[in-house]
This record gives C-alpha cells, sequence and structure tokens, in this order.
C-alpha cells in the first residue's frame, strides 16, 4: 500500500515537526486567527460563549493573546450536546458537509459526539501520522489493532485511517474479539506493529504460550504504540511491554474531542513530542488558577487546546484534564516541538493529607515488586469527592506461590515504598493472582470506588 503522503525523511514524517520556533510561531498565528474568524462567524455555540465573556476574538492576533478568551470546559460542550442534537451548538460545518460521527467512551454520561467533515478526517489522519511515525510505524508495515473497534471510539476507524493514509496495512480486529482471537491472528499474519492500550498488551503477551504455543517474542513483532491510559511511558511498563513482545514500545496520547492521536515518543523514549503546531495550538496551564505556564524542562500541568484548520468541531481553549510534566524542549532526533510525559488526569487526582497523588505513580511503584507482585493493583477509594485524611486502601496481587510469610512481608516493603516515594501512606490488602479484573478493551481504572 502506497502512502496518502511521502514522509518528510527516514525519521520524521512533517517539516513541520523540525521548524525554528520564529517559523512556528508565524505559521501559528495566521492559521489561529484564521481558525477565529471561522468559529466567530459559524458555531453559535462560540458566538454565545464569546459576548457572555465580552470579548471580540478578533482582537486575538496571535498564540500570545489567547488568554483574552475563556476556557472551553467539557460540561460545556454536553450542555451543547444537549441543547441540539446531533452534534451541539459548537457544529460549524454544515451538515452537508459531515462525513463522519466519533464518540468517547462516555465515562462520566452520555458519550461527546464529534463530528469530521472530509478535511477534517485527512487532519486526524495527518496528526496521527506525525505521532505513529515517531513511535516507529512505516509505510509498508502491516499493523494488528489492539483498540476496541466498536462503539464509536476514536481508537477505531480513525486509527484504521490514519493507518491506510500512512501507508500501513491494519488488521482491524479489535480488542473487543478477546485475546484469543487476536493472538491467532498475530500468529497467523505475523503483522510487525502492535496498537493499543499497555494494560491489555502486556496481558496479550501473557496469554501467549497458553494461547498459541508460542512467546510473544516470536510472533514478528517489531514496533509497539501504547496509548489511550496513563503510565504507557513509564519505565516498568515499557520495560515489561518490551521484555514480553521482543519489540520497541513507545507512548502517544490524543483524544476524541481534538483528533485520537496527537502526540507520540520517538526513539529517544523521552517523552512525546509537541508534532503539529501547525494543526493545534497547545497551552500548559496550572490546572487550580488557569495561568499559562511556560513549557520549560520540568513544568507540570494541564494540557489545553485549541484546534487549527478544524471545520465539523471546533474548539478553543478547550481543558483536556490531562495533566503532564515537560520532559524536554529539544531532541536527538531533530524534533523541535517540546516532550510531555502524561502522569494523570487532574480529575482523577487524589489528595491524601494535602498530598496530591496520581494513581499512576502507585502504579510504577508496585510495578517495582515483580515477580512477587503480578503488578495488578487498584486504588479502593472509600471517602466522597477526591481528598481524605485518612489512609489510602490499596489492593494488591500477590504472585502464585508466594507464602504468607513472604506476603506480609510484601504488605510491609510496600506501605513502605510508598510512604518513602510519594509520602503518602498506605494500608494494602494482598489479594491472590488473578483476583483483579483484566483489562480488556475498556481501559484499566486504578480507582474504584466503594
Amino acid at each position: 500500500m502506497q502512502p496518502t503522503v511521502q514522509p518528510y525523511s527516514a525519521s520524521i514524517w512533517s517539516e513541520i515537526e523540525t521548524l525554528a520556533a520564529a517559523r512556528v510561531a508565524a505559521l501559528q498565528d495566521a492559521a489561529l486567527r484564521e481558525q477565529l474568524a471561522y468559529v466567530a462567524a459559524d458555531s453559535d455555540f462560540y458566538r454565545r460563549k464569546f459576548a457572555a465573556a465580552g470579548v471580540d476574538p478578533s482582537a486575538v492576533r496571535g498564540t500570545a493573546d489567547l488568554g483574552l478568551l475563556p476556557f472551553t470546559e467539557k460540561q460545556e460542550l454536553r450542555d451543547s450536546l444537549a441543547e441540539r442534537r446531533p452534534l451541539g451548538l459548537h457544529q460549524a460545518a454544515p451538515d452537508d458537509e459531515i462525513v463522519q460521527i466519533q464518540a468517547s467512551s462516555g465515562t462520566t454520561g452520555s458519550p461527546s459526539y464529534v463530528g469530521l467533515t472530509r478535511s477534517d478526517v485527512t487532519l486526524w489522519s495527518e496528526l496521527g501520522a506525525r505521532a505513529l511515525y515517531a513511535n516507529g510505524f512505516r509505510p509498508g508495515d502491516r499493523l494488528l489493532h489492539g483498540f476496541g473497534m466498536s462503539k464509536g471510539f476514536v481508537g477505531g476507524i480513525p486509527i484504521l485511517q490514519m493507518a491506510q493514509y500512512m501507508g500501513i496495512v491494519d488488521i482491524p480486529i479489535g480488542a473487543e474479539a478477546g485475546a484469543e482471537r487476536l493472538l491467532r491472528v498475530q500468529a497467523d499474519q505475523r503483522p510487525n506493529l502492535l496498537i493499543g492500550t499497555p494494560n491489555f498488551l502486556a496481558y496479550l503477551a501473557e496469554q501467549a504460550p497458553t494461547i498459541v504455543g508460542q512467546q510473544a517474542t516470536d510472533l514478528g513483532v517489531r514496533a509497539i504504540s501504547v496509548g489511550g491510559e496513563p503510565g504507557g511511558g513509564l519505565p516498568a511498563t515499557r520495560d515489561k511491554l518490551e521484555g514480553l513482545w521482543g519489540a520497541s514500545s513507545r507512548e502517544m496520547l490524543g483524544g476524541t474531542d481534538l483528533g485520537c492521536v496527537y502526540w507520540g515518543e520517538c526513539e529517544a523514549q523521552d517523552g512525546m513530542h509537541y508534532h503539529s503546531p501547525d494543526l493545534i495550538v497547545v497551552e500548559l496551564i496550572d490546572p487550580d488558577t488557569g495561568e499559562v505556564k511556560a513549557p520549560v524542562d520540568g513544568a507540570h500541568g494541564e494540557l489545553v487546546y485549541t484546534a487549527l484548520r478544524r471545520r465539523a468541531s471546533p474548539l478553543v481553549r478547550f481543558r483536556t484534564r490531562d495533566h503532564v510534566v515537560v520532559t524536554g524542549t529539544g531532541c536527538s532526533c531533530g524534533r523541535t516541538g517540546f516532550k510531555v510525559r502524561c502522569v494523570g488526569r487532574t480529575d482523577d487526582m487524589l489528595i491524601v493529607r494535602g498530598i496530591n497523588l496520581f494513581p499512576s505513580a502507585v502504579k510504577q511503584l508496585i510495578a517495582e515488586f515483580e515477580p512477587v507482585a503480578t503488578g495488578e493493583m487498584r486504588i479502593r477509594v472509600d471517602f466522597e469527592g477526591h481528598s481524605t485524611q485518612q489512609p489510602l486502601p490499596l489492593v494488591v496481587e500477590y504472585a502464585d506461590g508466594v507464602d504468607e510469610s513472604a506476603q506480609r512481608a510484601l504488605a510491609h516493603d510496600i506501605e513502605s515504598r510508598v510512604r518513602s516515594a510519594l509520602n503518602v501512606k498506605v494500608v494494602v490488602n494482598l489479594v491472590p493472582e488473578r483476583t483483579l479484573k483484566r483489562p480488556d478493551h475498556v481501559k484499566v481504572n486504578l480507582i474504584e470506588r466503594v
């Protein structure tokens, strides 16, 4: 299969990814002015929103002026969808231009529905191509599709479309087909690429000897792209996946509202690149104050996006609640966009005796105790909201064959390790291997409310 467009180089998909800051700023500012004019003319939602805030979008002459405009919250989009079906007041393109509608997982209520025109589909594919090319995917490769293919999720058809755009053969089985089906296809077809959530792909590899009689390392995978849940870039998670599959494992990040996949980790494996300043403006903000922060090395904050060149469901200053840390502002690969690691969602963060805690940080520590522990854990939240003054209940699986004495030592060691590393007290409840539900096509939720 020939790619729809040709890569810029052997390691970088688009020249945009290599541009100096001054050229990027000029491109962004021009595209932002054009996009805001379009939104102000064609989106009832944003006309109303800007008027209510008393702001004139034409006063925004570039990204430096974005702070003049209000944030867009997820609940506002839900309200917009409820007020005008099917795509909300924020639909900007006419109905006859809409060719595709995608849906979010709807974990906090009804799914969010996002419309795409033909140009939007191409834009999403271009966004994804830059990230997946960084992940090691190449034209002529074959891909086993390990995200869910049903329910309209963006991990399904849009991933298929971006693979075809890149000249990659996608085998669209989907995670909901189950481990046996996916592994049989892998053993028969030997695709050299694999994509899915990190926990599910690790589970697949662990099941390979039982299902197909071979180790996953013998099944021909060269490159793995993981996303859909935080933690794919953590060293313990990456090392586990690479050891199980005998392949490189790199992280990517995206979301339904903006374009499926638009951050990707390169061969340096030191965070995911901001690949597409010509298509998305990214801001880093303090999640508590809304203050914009410079994306310098070590900075923490929440990602905020403004779509550029978007037709059907454009968004301006959309708060994602994705909490990231900036891992660098340059890279040996030649890309000039800053890099991030997603550490969790700000609305999943817990506050334990005044200490901010992301579940992925606990997961990383539990992984250190393998093979005595399986690596599976859940935080059992037995309080209202996100804050507690009590020790945090933590359920951890111990591995088969671990006796009672070793179990007691394991519980003690985990409690000590978490307190030392995160300054949080936990109470560990050990459970036998295979007690906790294993991942499938649904994202793993490390928090269980009781």
